[in-house]
Formats: structure tokens, C-alpha cells, sequence
């Protein structure tokens, strides 16, 4: 098993994959989207780019939208993780957890709570709500991780 992982965490692109976030993604081992895809050629670029673990969010509505799920469970190196699109749909009851990933607000956060990760790496699609461009880029080395937000200047 490979002992370094670079993931790209994104979450909230509606439709927009930028040039520039896609140009850091190249860069991954794996893509992590929070969910607010919009539309499946974005979700299909991703996948080309890297493998890919995807939740469905609340304007994922079409018909291939619908086999996403609406949370998920996975690992990668020796880092659990939980997604969902909206943090208000986190269960109370997380075991085994490491990070636990959401997007929704378009507002990035990243905080550790009883030596769990929450974190939302903003949104890289359309600018809303006059808030930063950003996602997210972990490195995972065994069970340690560090992450780098990434700020994307618009337009």
C-alpha cells in the first residue's frame, strides 16, 4: 500500500469546474466532492482526473444525480472519513471517524472536535453570495494529514 496520498477536496462547483482548480486536481491520487455537482459532465471530468468519492446535494436532481448517495462512508491511507452535502444531516452517532467532509454553506471551515476533522472546503464553482473561491488539499501520510486551503482570485 502507498504510503502518501494527495486528495483534492472540493465541494459546491454547480456546474463550473475551473481551469485552475482543475489544473491542482491533476495533481491528486483522489478527488473528494461534497456535493452541488449540478451537472454529470462535471462529475465524468472528475473522474478522469482521478477516483472520485461524491455525495449527492440539494440541486443534484437529475436522473444521474439520483444514484449518488446522500452520505458516504470510505478510507484512504489510514484516514476514515463520513460526507454529506449539508452538516445539519450529520448523524449524532459518528464511530470510527477520522475527518467528516460537508459543503453546502460555500463557506469554508476547518476545525477538530474531539479528534475529529470537520471540514468544508468552501466552493470552487460559481461565485455566490459574494464569498472566496476555495477547496481543499490534504496530504495523507499513515494515519497523519495536513491540509492547505487553496484560494482561487476571480474575476
Amino acid at each position: 500500500m502507498k504510503e502518501q496520498y494527495k486528495v483534492g477536496i472540493i465541494s459546491d462547483t454547480h456546474g463550473l469546474l475551473r481551469e485552475e482548480v482543475i489544473n491542482y486536481l491533476k495533481t491528486c491520487d483522489y478527488i473528494i466532492h461534497g456535493g452541488d455537482i449540478n451537472t454529470e459532465d462535471v462529475l465524468k471530468k472528475l473522474k478522469d482526473i482521478a477516483p472520485t468519492y461524491v455525495v449527492r446535494g440539494n440541486n443534484d436532481k437529475s436522473g444521474w444525480a439520483e444514484k449518488l448517495p446522500k452520505e458516504l462512508y470510505f478510507t484512504i491511507g489510514n484516514i476514515r472519513f463520513y460526507m454529506v452535502h449539508n452538516k445539519k444531516d450529520i448523524s449524532s452517532n459518528l464511530k470510527n471517524v477520522d475527518a467528516i467532509i460537508f459543503g453546502h454553506s460555500h463557506k469554508y471551515f476547518c476545525e477538530i472536535i474531539e479528534d475529529i476533522l470537520w471540514l468544508n472546503p468552501g466552493s470552487c464553482g460559481k461565485r455566490r453570495f459574494n464569498l472566496p473561491i476555495n477547496f481543499v488539499i490534504m496530504t495523507i501520510e499513515n494515519s497523519n494529514y495536513s491540509i492547505e486551503k487553496v484560494d482561487i482570485l476571480f474575476e
